[in-house]
């Protein structure tokens, strides 16, 4: 009898943090519980992008609520990601810290193209399997995605920083709906989005879909009004600006329909969605059911190995793009998973097998911009990339193996070596590349390493006296790799086995 296997998406949106657990049946996902509590983080960033100490405490609550419902899930069957509001905070850092100790699993921030790839794929997995052309919106708190796609293949990716949270507080911040606020909050819109007027032309689709909270809150207003279910249409849209206005400001507002959470912020919603009507020349928008929580279910639920070949893809792509030799980065990524096996006695972890190989792909992009401390313009261009399927701190980690790949170890923060398998990463990594320092394969007949039994700190890298004698440039290379650990808490010993 097959096992039903459970599993949960989390979504940190800027407006909501949104619970969905269920379990897999036959193939398929079905829905047993949904939990979404507005915590309004978006509004919590202060003038110099940092949440403020009662943003995160609101967060907080609600993870730790999403916690204790999560008690006895495998880390397998959870995958929570934040958006934009954790984009742009400064202080991300400290909040996820305490954030993944309440939810009890990892939080992940992905980019803007990361997330516009997961919305459509959740929104096109709860629409037919047909060819059709299709164009969907999702405008969020502080962000906005657009995505062009044919059935269930993303083709044009975009996010943009306009959202009902950001401009709400910017040109409703008085709570009053006057026609010069709505002039003005369109204007704003359209400055934002005019890049998308090129990108997505009405020519490219044939049927626009909306997902999420904005569009979900003006599809339950014209529903409740007597338009046609499910959908959005310019006089829609008219029709509602005029009932705003005549409200005059959100403590009058009463419309059937209408949430007490959604009032603050629909000013700013309605004029993106206006904006977005009359820039792409949208006559019709339908509700799209699926959305970034659906596309995270749909990335554990049947796509794990779809899921890595993207980002095998992301990689190999980047690598191309930035001039770095295929050949040589896989030697470096082989050398790497051999000594990291020895390291730790035969032990195989896919995940960190995969992120030394890709490691070893992108360590040399930077060459592309000079030659001269490549490895730090490398790890800028990773940092700065929206790289398809990665989360934010995923490319950080990336970065910070190529960066520390060679030269002196004092660039990266006394932080980073208190992560025993990121300075265990970092020191094959190093090793490999030493050893391939010819670009041929090297002969690693000669050569162990192992942490020391008595002193975890240290690890021994051990080689036969006469693969010393035949290759003296690596073993010196091996030897000055023993002084550069010597600035750390780590220690790196050098042995005659």
């Amino acid at each position: 009898m097959q096992k039903t296997k459970r599993l949960a998406a989390v979504d940190l949106g800027s407006n909501s943090f949104r619970l969905e657990i269920g379990r897999i049946e036959h193939g398929q996902f079905y829905r047993s519980e949904y939990l979404k509590e507005t915590v309004r983080q978006g509004n919590g960033l202060d003038d110099d992008r940092n949440l403020t100490d009662q943003a995160m405490q609101r967060g907080w609550d609600c993870l730790a609520r999403f916690g204790e419902r999560l008690a006895g899930f495998d880390e397998s069957e959870v995958r929570a990601v934040a958006t934009q509001t954790l984009r742009e905070a400064r202080n991300r850092d400290a909040f996820l810290a305490t954030g993944m100790e309440k939810l009890g699993f990892p939080i992940d921030v992905i980019s803007g193209r990361e997330e516009a790839r997961l919305i459509y794929q959740g929104v096109a997995q709860a629409l037919p399997r047909v060819p059709e052309r299709r164009l969907v919106i999702d405008i969020g708190g502080r962000s906005t995605e657009i995505i062009l796609g044919t059935g269930r293949e993303p083709r044009q990716m975009e996010s943009y920083r306009v959202g009902s949270i950001a401009w709400s507080m910017r040109y409703f911040a008085d709570n009053q709906f006057t026609k010069r606020a709505f002039q003005m909050a369109e204007i704003a819109a359209k400055a934002v989005l005019d890049e998308a007027l090129s990108l997505y032309t009405r020519d490219q689709w044939d049927v626009a879909y909306g997902s999420a909270g904005t569009i979900n809150a003006v599809v339950d207003v014209l529903v409740a009004a007597g338009w046609p279910a499910g959908t959005v249409t310019r006089e829609g849209l008219d029709w509602l600006q005029e009932k705003l206005l005549a409200a005059q400001s959100t403590d009058k507002l009463r419309l059937l329909g209408m949430r007490d959470d959604r009032k603050p912020i629909i000013g700013g919603g309605l004029s993106v969605l206006r904006a977005l009507f009359e820039l792409l020349g949208i006559e019709r928008l339908e509700q799209a059911t699926g959305g970034l929580r659906h596309g995270l279910l749909q990335d554990m639920l049947g796509a794990s190995q779809q899921y890595a070949d993207l980002r095998d893809h992301s990689v190999a792509r980047l690598a191309a793009k930035f001039g770095a030799d295929p050949t040589h980065g896989q030697r470096v990524g082989r050398v790497a998973n051999a000594l990291f096996r020895q390291l730790t006695q035969g032990e195989v972890d896919e995940r960190v097998n995969r992120k030394l190989t890709w490691a070893a792909q992108l360590h040399e992009i930077g060459s592309h911009v000079s030659h001269s401390d490549y490895h730090k313009h490398g790890a800028y261009i990773l940092e700065n990339s929206d790289t398809m399927g990665f989360a934010l701190n995923e490319l950080q980690k990336l970065g910070l193996l190529v960066l520390g790949h060679r030269g002196k170890l004092r660039k990266l923060v006394a932080a980073d070596f208190e992560d025993q398998l990121f300075v265990q990463q970092l020191l094959v990594l190093r090793l490999a590349v030493a050893l391939c320092h010819a670009r041929r394969d090297p002969e690693m007949a000669g050569i162990s390493l192992r942490q020391d039994s008595k002193n975890a700190r240290q690890f021994v890298l051990g080689f036969r006296s006469d693969w010393a004698r035949s290759f003296p440039q690596s073993a010196y290379l091996l030897n000055e790799e023993c002084v550069a650990w010597q600035k750390t808490p780590w220690s790196l010993r050098v042995v005659e086995d």
